[in-house]
């Protein structure tokens, strides 16, 4: 036994096994003209929609106009793979927000990653002296036995 119920803001629909067995006959075309208010990030002529909020502000503040280089450069690309032409605009966005910390924190996954960078790149120099160190002794090793 299906029916519905309207809860605030909410619609509840309750459906059966059987009502989900028969096709569906809704009607869900998309209308261009109800959603003309929200365009979404790209406009309908193909340019970029800098007041769009998924872009969460980032178009304006002190690096508004470097984070639209960087954008622009990428979104326009047509290098492969995309945006492999872009480095040196995204590299001066970065610049420009590591200057405003307070504006741009840094991601905590960026700052993991860096710390095992780190410990890597420890880890590295540890082998490589290791490495030499035992290196060395067979020289040593090799010079003695032939005296």
């Amino acid at each position: 036994m299906s029916y519905c119920r309207e809860e605030g803001k909410d619609k509840i629909i309750f459906v059966t096994k059987e009502d989900h067995e028969t096709p569906s006959t809704a009607d869900i075309t998309y209308n261009a003209e109800e959603d003309d208010d929200a365009p979404g990030l790209i406009l309908p002529n193909g340019e970029i929609n800098w007041q769009c909020p998924c872009l969460g502000g980032m178009a304006s503040g002190p690096c508004g106009e470097p984070f639209k280089e960087a954008f622009s450069c990428f979104h326009y690309s047509p290098a492969e793979p995309k945006g492999s032409d872009c480095i040196e605009e995204f590299r001066n966005m970065q610049e420009c927000m590591s200057k405003y910390p307070e504006l741009y924190p840094f991601d905590k996954d960026e700052e993991n990653d860096k710390g095992t960078e780190e410990q890597s790149k420890g880890t590295t120099t540890t082998v490589e002296q290791k490495t030499n160190e035992e290196v060395a002794v067979s020289k040593e090793s090799v010079a003695t036995r032939a005296s």
